[in-house]
């Protein structure tokens, strides 16, 4: 049997969750995907029913994600679906996971800033420094370390 790979575009539901396991970092959060649809009625956009995903990422993806994404951010996630058929309590319930391959920012929505991580640097488990705790030197860049690039320079 070959797996359900998806794409779904909606917003961060919850904060990342991430522990440290013996096979490396593990995170996981509540991934909320909105319908949008057109409202002939009104003429305006409306939201319809909402489906809620746990997203599940394992390794250098979940250290990232721990430090990269907040609650209410858009995001994309791609992945593998998992759909968990359980009984509690005799009444039988489903449940949707996505294992994530890739996770991103929807820059439809808005703007963000790629840091890559280097190989031997500290995890990267908290959000960035804000502009408030560290103003922007005279050049604009809120970073203090030089920039580095994938050949080494």
């Amino acid at each position: 049997m070959s797996d359900t790979w998806v794409t779904l575009v909606g917003n961060a539901a919850t904060g990342v969750d991430y522990r440290d396991t013996a096979a490396g970092g593990v995170a996981r959060f509540r991934f909320a995907v909105t319908a949008r649809f057109w409202d002939r009625q009104k003429e305006s956009w409306a939201d319809g029913h909402s489906s809620f995903y746990t997203v599940w990422a394992r390794r250098s993806l979940a250290t990232n994600l721990a430090g990269s994404v907040s609650i209410g951010e858009p995001l994309l996630v791609h992945g593998r679906l998992r759909v968990r058929d359980e009984e509690k309590d005799g009444q039988r319930r489903f449940s949707a996971d996505i294992d994530a391959l890739a996770v991103g920012h929807d820059l439809t929505r808005g703007t963000s800033a790629f840091r890559r991580v280097v190989r031997g640097e500290a995890p990267l488990t908290r959000r960035a420094v804000t502009e408030a705790d560290n103003p922007a030197d005279s050049n604009g860049d809120l970073s203090t370390e030089p920039v580095r690039t994938g050949d080494g320079r």
